[in-house]
């Protein structure tokens, strides 16, 4: 009876997920009335739930384990509160990005949940603690003016946490990316990364000259060598092609943007010549089953999970995710298509690129300079990391340790992801303020 079950609700789940995907665009259709627009989000919210409950009760039944229920009723606690205070504090927030973030975390705690219980039950707590410190982030930036006025300070703070890691560093997988605390592990260039976008679009609304942009330009590239003498080679592509978005959005000068891919070409083949660590990567990309029993061993099962799932899934327990190393994190992707279908995988990056395109919506509509170069970075960081983690799960491009926003396991990568959202929201209120102010004029 539970394979029966268990076949059917991988169809319910993606007949609900893909009822949501395609909400989620007719809700950012132009011209769509606020009374339409609330019927979508309140129907996406109850789609979520019911996704929810699904997932649930399909891992109750394999795995006989009570905490699976408890696990779930917290969640809906969780959710509902967050709605709760998006809704009273925050009435102008986007309630489109406010769904999608509950989704992908959703997604997250029921993979998790799938494949490592315990690490779920952490990943719930951190999500709780995480939502806690950046609830108040979008009341900040409607009050706080002078964030603006401390670039070499955010450029100064950033540099010293990637230094650090360099010199105190725990090593995995050949790269250097966290600091042990004693009690908690941080990779502190999850966070780098937001006083980074900080500190370009504090340089560049000031002046968008050639003597700012070389300055500008020095500090960014300080940050990229950082990254790679770490060997963090995802977060320097990640940081490297954010910040060829903003020079190109600030400036408008091509030239530049040509320079920069020019430079980063360089930089990718001298960086394959002097590191072992990215050579190794490369190889595995190239013909993982070449090197199936070392290096692309990792990529080879993450393939294979993907194959096996084939266009439905296996449905939930069903598949083999626990071959793959670090699925709960890098790979989680993998897990999601083995189990959920390549189908949903597909949705999954559709609700990724509405999320970006929300954003930079947003960016586009801000009169502040300032604001508009602060959401299109962060726009740009979640867009880069998302393709660089599918990319690297699925061989487009070479694996690099990039954690899947919302979804993979990990406190560092879920609090930066919820920050850098409440600060998108930030900015959307400050947008609807704005156009507030107008029409009463």
């Amino acid at each position: 009876m539970t394979h029966y079950i268990v076949s059917i609700s991988r169809f319910t789940m993606l007949l609900l997920f893909a009822i949501y995907t395609l909400d989620c665009f007719l809700a950012l259709r132009m011209n769509i009335s606020k009374g339409a627009q609330t019927f979508y989000f309140i129907k996406q919210a109850i789609l979520m739930f019911l996704m929810l409950y699904n997932a649930t009760y399909v891992i109750y039944l394999q795995t006989k384990n009570p905490q699976v229920i408890f696990m779930a009723a917290i969640e809906t606690v969780f959710f509902l509160l967050i709605f709760l205070i998006y809704n009273t504090i925050y009435e102008h927030a986007s309630k489109s990005l406010l769904n999608n973030m509950c989704m992908l975390l959703m997604i997250g705690f029921v993979l998790l949940a799938r494949l490592n219980l315990n690490e779920a039950f952490r990943q719930l707590l951190l999500a709780i603690f995480a939502f806690a410190l950046t609830c108040f982030i979008p009341y900040c930036i409607e009050h706080i003016k002078v964030v603006r006025n401390y670039s070499f300070v955010y450029a100064a703070v950033g540099c010293l946490a990637l230094l650090l890691v360099i010199v105190f560093g725990q090593t995995s997988y050949g790269a250097k990316l966290s600091l042990n605390l004693g009690f908690i592990s941080v990779q502190p260039s999850e966070f780098v990364k937001i006083l980074f976008v900080i500190f370009v679009a504090s340089m560049y609304c000031k002046s968008t000259e050639f003597k700012q942009v070389v300055i500008t330009t020095a500090i960014a590239v300080l940050h990229v060598l950082l990254l790679v003498l770490a060997k963090d080679l995802g977060s320097a592509m990640i940081f490297m092609f954010t910040y060829l978005i903003l020079i190109y959005v600030t400036t408008k000068q091509p030239g530049y943007l040509l320079l920069g891919v020019a430079a980063c070409v360089v930089g990718s083949v001298l960086a394959y010549h002097l590191f072992d660590h990215i050579r190794i990567r490369v190889l595995a990309w190239k013909d993982p089953l070449a090197v199936v029993d070392d290096a692309g061993y990792q990529i080879s099962q993450s393939l294979f999970a993907i194959g096996t799932g084939g266009w439905y899934g296996s449905g939930l327990g069903n598949g083999m995710p626990n071959t793959i190393p670090v699925v709960t994190k890098d790979f989680i992707f993998s897990a999601m298509c083995e189990e959920m279908g390549v189908l949903f995988g597909i949705l999954f990056i559709f609700i990724c690129i509405s999320c970006f395109l929300m954003i930079f919506n947003i960016a586009l509509e801000l009169e502040d300079a300032f604001y508009r170069y602060v959401a299109i970075g962060m726009g740009s960081l979640y867009g880069f990391q998302v393709f660089v983690n599918i990319g690297g799960v699925t061989k487009f491009i070479p694996s690099t340790g990039v954690t899947l926003p919302f979804v993979s396991y990990g406190g560092s990568s879920l609090l930066s992801t919820m920050a850098l959202f409440s600060v998108v929201q930030g900015l959307y209120v400050v947008k609807k303020r704005q156009e507030a102010r107008r029409h009463e004029a």
